[in-house]
Formats: C-alpha cells, structure tokens, sequence
C-alpha cells in the first residue's frame, strides 16, 4: 500500500512532572521552528493559565516540527502530541493516542514507572502503537537507570505485551539540557556522546510508521479535539485517514447518531511549532484544523458525500467520581469577597449566579470533555457532574470560578454500579513514596482507608515504596492528611484499578467543625478564645453567616460557636488592657483542600474571590432536630 514517508505521528506519554512538555520545548528549539530573536517561555505548551499555576498539563495539544535529516534528505513533518500525566485526564489521552501511529513513553530515571505511566501505557498497548522508551533526567544526583529499564520491561509483562512490544528502542536524555544519546551514560550524568537531540529525532524517524493509505479510498477523517477561534467559531482539529480534504470542500458529516449531512469547509489550517497556518489540502495522516461546522463533536466523522463511511467512536472509560454543582444559595450570594464598599460593587457587576448560566457553562464544557457527564438531580438549580478523579472536577470548579460563576460543591461521592445484583464501587491503586521512618504513618493510615498492601520494595537509599488497593472512597481528603503524617516528604500517585464489592462504612475524618452561629464579622477578640478549641479558617474582619465553617474542631463532634463577639468596652481600667494576645495564623485552604474537608452534611460555597466550607443546613435549630430525630429512628 502507498506509503507517506514525509510525515510521523507520535504522542508523548509519561506520568506527571516526568518531563514531556520540557523534552517538547527541546524538540521545537532545535528544530528550528523559532527565529533567534524570539523571546521563549519554559513549557511553551502549557498554554493554559491553570497548567502553569500547578504545573502539569490539562489538555492535549498538538505542535509540528519540521526536521531536516543529516544525510541531506527531504524536510520530515514530526507532528506531536503532548498528553497530560494524569490518569484524572485520560479522556485527554485516548484522544491524543487516536490521532498517532507510536508513542514514545518517558520515564523519570530516579522515580521509574509510576502509575499514570501504567495506565498511559496500558491505552498505548491496547491500540497496539508500538513504543520507544526515552529514560528521562539522566543528570538527577539519585538516577538508577539500569534498575529504572528493569522495572519498565517488568511493567510491559505485567500489561500482557506481546513480544513485538517488548523489543523497544531505549533513548537516554536530559530534557532540561536538550541531549540525548542511545548510549547508557552513568547513573547521575548527562549523556556525554552527544551535544543535542539528534538521536531522538532518528530513532522517531526509523520506528514510527510512516501513515498508510489506499489510493482509491474516499475521504475519511476523524476529529478528535475541539478549539474555537473569535473569527472563525468552532474549529475541529482531525486526522485525515483516507483521501484528500480541501479549502472549500463539501464534505458528509456523520454525527454520533448515525445521521448524515453535507457541510462545506470554509477555512482548513495546518499546524507550525505553536500557530497555526492557513493551508489548501490535508492528505493522509496529516493531522489539521476545519471551520465551518457549528456544532460539529469529537468523534465524528468527515467523509466523501457519494460515499460516506463513518470511522468508530472515540471510547473513553466510564466516571469514577461524582460531585453536586450548583447555584451559589449563601446569604453572601453575589457580593463578592467581603460584600462591602465600592470595590466589591464594581466586581460583582458580571457576576454569573443563575441555574441558566450555570446548565449553559456546563454543557459547553461536555462539548469539549468527553470523558465528563452531566446529569438532572431533583434540585432545578444542582447538578450532577461526574469525571474521572477528584483533580478533574475540581479544575472544572476552579475554571468556573475565574469566569465569574458562583456555585455550592457537594462533597465528592463515588461512581457505584451493579455486578450480579450486588454494589461494586470504584477502587484505585496507590503508590507511595515515603522515607523509612514515616512507613508505620502511612499503614496506619491505610488501615482505616480499608487499603490492601499489594506490593513493598525497598530501594536502599532509605526511600519504601509502597503499592496499595484502595476504595475511591478512602482517597476521598486522604492527601492533607498523608503530607500532614509524613511532614511533607511523602509522594502519593493513584489510578482507577477497575470495581470491587462495597467495602463498608469507611470513617476517614475523625475531628468536627467549628460553626458560625450567627452572622456579622470576625473579631480578634473572639479568635483569641476560641483558637483553643481547633485549627481556625478565617482572618479577623472576614463576614461570616450562620452554618458557615469558621474552624476544625479538636474533638469528633461539630461545635457551633460565636466568632463575632467583641469586648465589652467599660470605664475601668482592665489589667490586661495593654497587652496583645497572640492570634495563631489561620489555614488557608484551597479548593481541593477543602472539597477533601468536607463531610456528607457540608459542602462548599465557591465565589471569584472566596472559598467557604458551610453546613447544607444553615439553621442550628434545624440541624439540631434533624439530628435528634436521625438519632432516634
């Protein structure tokens, strides 16, 4: 069959902070897809405000380099696909792998395999891409890379590869420095035989297929992202399998239910380093943008209009975690931070807090999400949102917050179902890295969370790594409490393992909230009393409302409290007039820290400017008897 030899798809797959966008940047750089004068960022391909903030990346994207090969030959297109590390965004990955023909697999030579580089992989092997192994950070002081390729066969048996899939190519670099060698170097080095990354790019060239094709077959191209543009609206960003796509085309749309109709190409561009570049004609393999088709969705197809043959659908894996977003019900709706001043007038003018606006945003993001669902609860203004992990849907907050939205979070729940009339619930396997003498923490730790210890090793260098399967459940604000036990130092990754009969009841918070009894302001005064009762939240001169969580509680039950009173101001001269009491910093909690806070009967009140943790019931008296009768049936 015809064969496009001046073309490679690859995507770039790792676990999180192994190093992918940084090996990326390296490859644009000496390709030469900038001009010297151009002023460049680290990780050029975290576009996204939120992927530089944390560091990681969010959403696939793609970039193309154009490489001129030593031997004089014609220029190759290298188009490449950055995946995220996190197995919370494989919706991400399945579509970034659906758009290539091989993947190159990068691995940190101190961390090794961890297990987003399972799950990664495990998706790569089941479509049969062929692999090449890069062992990334050579230079790392603490590199064990030969015990590092050891643990990275064991994990290719262990995922069933046949033998085609085991005889993989091993490229040694340092991403950071832009080298790369096919020659071991020494543990803690950079690779000294070479001064560049010209052995990547060939061994890409030499065990990535080229994209294969049949000269008589119609138009068939497979979208695979979504972008949208201010001029242009919605742009598909496919990968054009069989035929030609061009500029002004009219081509058939089959839409997921099957149904078909003929649209025309109005703009068709191709991709250049980061920017994207008005073309006339896509062939096969080539992967590139339309605009044109307004509602257009990822998965479907563009096909020949006398013969339309529709390509299969994008499959991601079912939701694990679920979580209630809906309107912001607060007494502080729609004030901003404090609800005072001209300040908080102005900032508040654009503010999103109806259910509309809410179900609007919501549904867009499905557009793009395939991996999210959405669905109706018995409450006209909440809904029902489930994604892959905890870190999925708390992005999806956080982006909300920064348009302006006000919304109460529910508190994460798991995504159960039905095996033979009998409840399995999601569960998930746990690597853990910790020094020697936090082990016995984390045990402990894992034994309330029902964690089942699969797997210890001990490298030597006072490090265990630990591997446990443990309900979704349990890892439900398990984080602040392991870094909290292991004084920081500890390094916990998790991935869906698949679903196990129902664990039973799990206690994972065992201390109470501290709960605002009425509204006003924080004062000093009372922040000074009350800091002896618990850990505080909030600042003095915050306005708080009745339910609001200002505290966590030392011992197991809630405590309502007043943290607004003020000090009754008298003619006499007090004896400790003059002195100042000592007020205890408050803790701050993020988003993610404080959905893991929450408990069944709280939830969390979102704004642009505040992050508040409340009772669902905000009335005492009401709780109070809800419990009272909750205690007698």
């Amino acid at each position: 069959m015809p064969t496009r030899h001046d073309i490679r798809n690859v995507a770039i797959v790792a676990h999180v902070d192994h190093g992918k966008t940084t090996i990326v940047d390296a490859m644009l750089k000496q390709a030469g897809a900038f001009a010297a004068h151009q002023q460049l960022d680290d990780r050029m391909m975290d576009s996204n405000d939120l992927e530089r903030e944390k560091g990681i990346t969010i959403l696939a994207k793609n970039t193309a380099v154009k490489y001129h090969p030593k031997d004089g030959g014609a220029p190759i297109t290298i188009n490449i696909i950055d995946t995220p590390g996190h197995a919370d965004f494989g919706g991400e990955v399945e579509r970034g792998l659906s758009m290539v023909d091989a993947v190159v697999l990068l691995v940190d030579a101190s961390e090794g395999p961890l297990p987003q580089t399972r799950f990664v992989l495990r998706k790569a092997l089941q479509q049969r891409k062929p692999v090449i192994l890069c062992i990334n950070k050579t230079d790392r002081p603490d590199s064990r890379i030969d015990e590092v390729v050891n643990e990275t066969y064991d994990l290719f048996l262990d995922l069933d590869a046949d033998e085609d899939q085991i005889e993989f190519p091993i490229v040694y670099a340092c991403g950071r420095d832009g080298v790369a060698s096919l020659t071991k170097p020494e543990d803690g080095t950079v690779p000294q035989d070479s001064e560049n990354l010209e052995p990547f790019f060939s061994t890409i060239l030499e065990h990535v297929p080229a994209p294969v094709y049949d000269e008589e077959a119609p138009l068939q191209a497979h979208v695979t992202n979504l972008d949208a543009d201010n001029f242009l609206g919605r742009i598909a960003l496919l990968r054009v399998e069989q035929g030609e796509l061009r500029k002004g085309q009219t081509v058939a749309w089959i839409k997921r239910d099957g149904t078909v109709s003929n649209v025309r190409i109005t703009e068709l561009m191709m991709t250049e380093a980061l920017t994207r570049k008005p073309a006339e004609v896509a062939g096969p393999g080539d992967i590139c943008a339309v605009a044109g088709i307004p509602d257009i969705m990822i998965g479907e197809t563009l096909a020949d209009p006398e013969n339309p043959i529709a390509l299969p659908l994008i499959t991601v894996d079912q939701p694990a975690i679920s979580m209630t977003i809906g309107t912001n019900t607060s007494p502080l709706v729609g004030r901003g931070g404090t609800g005072k001043g001209a300040e908080a007038k102005s900032a508040v003018k654009d503010r999103k807090v109806t259910a509309r606006q809410v179900k609007d945003r919501l549904d867009r993001e499905l557009i793009g999400n395939v991996s999210l669902r959405v669905l109706e609860t018995e409450r006209p203004d909440a809904w029902e949102v489930q994604g892959r992990g905890e870190l999925a849907l708390a992005i999806l907050v956080e982006q909300m917050r920064r348009e302006g939205f006000e919304l109460t979070i529910g508190k994460p729940q798991v995504v159960t179902k039905d095996v033979d009339g009998k409840v399995h619930e999601p569960v998930e396997r746990l690597t853990v890295d910790v020094p020697e003498e936090h082990m016995g923490a984390v045990t402990q730790l894992m034994g309330v969370r029902k964690g089942r210890m699969d797997n210890m090793s001990n490298h030597g260098s006072g490090w265990v790594r630990m591997e446990f399967v443990v309900p979704s459940r349990g890892l439900i604000g398990f984080r602040t409490e392991f870094l909290t036990n292991t004084r920081g130092t500890g390094i916990a990754h998790s991935i869906h393992e698949g679903h196990e009969p129902w664990f039973g009841q799990l206690q994972t918070r065992n201390n109470g909230s501290l709960v605002a009894d009425r509204a006003g302001a924080v004062t000093a005064f009372a922040m000074t009393n009350l800091q002896e009762r618990g850990v505080l939240f909030t600042d003095p001169g915050t306005e708080v409302y009745e339910g609001m969580i200002v505290g966590e509680n030392s011992r197991s039950d809630d405590m309502d409290v007043n943290i607004t009173k003020e000090k009754k101001l008298t003619n006499m001269r007090s004896s400790s007039a003059d002195s100042f009491e000592a007020i205890v910093p408050p803790r701050k909690l993020s988003l993610e820290q404080s959905l893991e806070f929450c408990r069944d009967d709280e939830c969390v009140e979102v704004t642009p400017e505040a992050v508040r943790i409340r009772k669902v019931v905000l009335d005492q008296k009401e709780r109070s008897r809800s419990a009272s009768r909750a205690k007698n049936s």
